[in-house]
């Protein structure tokens, strides 16, 4: 099936908000936007396709350096939003700083390892080698003395030395890539007098588990990738893989099914692009 490279453009400058006649003006069409698109990069990741609020907001162009520049509105939109319970925002996809809907939210949590119980689930991961040292006692002081600044936080595992930076940080992504912890607002403290208080996933949403525990792990996966591919228009399997990480296993069996219910259609040619692409139907219509 051939796809128009023109088209494939025009597709996503719909979807990505980069005309300056659709870009967003305010907090609320940005929660607009993440409603409709299901999840998006906070910033644009290099070599990632995907929406993000900051291309919806300051157009194709690089993320300014400037802290004044018009388009770091959305930094403010971000922190304005932590703990409104508006949508979800964490480092998830790739590690990177990801804006998931709250419709969305329960499919990723069905795709994470939390199996009912929060309190507890996390011993029983540490214990199979899943979850590391540096998250585990984080997510442990987290649960028992409930949200904390990242300053704090640090001071109360002992890990405040500059060798512990690195550390620290993954324990922090690798909990919140498995919606564990989560962002829910901003404390005046260290020195940038700028950083991220810390709850529990489980304490903010405590419908959650309940919300993701009928979804299936492919139910999850097909929505996901039917959300991505609405975003896109057209992308290869490796593309996927490289999105969401999943194994090929797992996404040769989500695309195929997809397939077979018509969700998508597959080996299509896009010009300049060697790999076969999948891509919805609206592309071809």
């Amino acid at each position: 099936m051939k796809i128009p490279a023109a088209k494939l453009e025009q597709f996503r400058r719909q979807t990505f908000r980069r005309d300056r006649s659709r870009q967003l003006q305010t907090v609320d069409n940005a929660l607009q936007f993440v409603a409709e698109r299901g999840y998006v990069y906070f910033w644009p990741i290099k070599g990632v396709d995907l929406p993000s609020l900051w291309t919806a907001v300051a157009g194709d162009r690089p993320v300014a350096d400037k802290h004044d520049d018009p388009g770091h509105i959305t930094w403010g939109w971000k922190d304005q939003m932590l703990g409104k319970k508006v949508w979800h925002y964490a480092k998830v996809l790739r590690g990177k700083a990801t804006l998931i809907s709250l419709e969305t939210l329960p499919y990723f949590y069905a795709l994470s390892e939390n199996y009912g119980d929060p309190e507890h689930d996390y011993q029983e991961l540490f214990a199979q080698g899943l979850l590391s040292r540096e998250a585990h006692r984080i997510y442990e002081t987290l649960l028992h003395e409930g949200p904390l600044d990242t300053v704090n936080l640090r001071r109360r595992i002992q890990m405040t030395t500059k060798a512990s930076n690195s550390p620290f940080e993954r324990g922090l992504t690798q909990l919140q890539r498995d919606f564990k912890i989560m962002p829910v607002g901003v404390a005046t403290t260290g020195a940038w007098r700028y950083s991220f208080i810390y709850d529990a996933v489980h304490r903010v949403y405590p419908q959650l588990p309940e919300q993701a525990r009928s979804i299936t792990r492919k139910a999850a996966r097909a929505k996901l990738v039917a959300l991505y591919l609405h975003s896109v228009g057209a992308a290869g399997e490796a593309d996927i893989r490289k999105l969401f990480q999943w194994t090929p296993a797992d996404v040769q069996r989500t695309l195929a099914a997809s397939v077979v219910s018509a969700e998508i259609g597959e080996n299509g040619v896009v010009d300049g692009r060697d790999a076969p692409q999948y891509f919805v139907p609206a592309l071809v219509i």
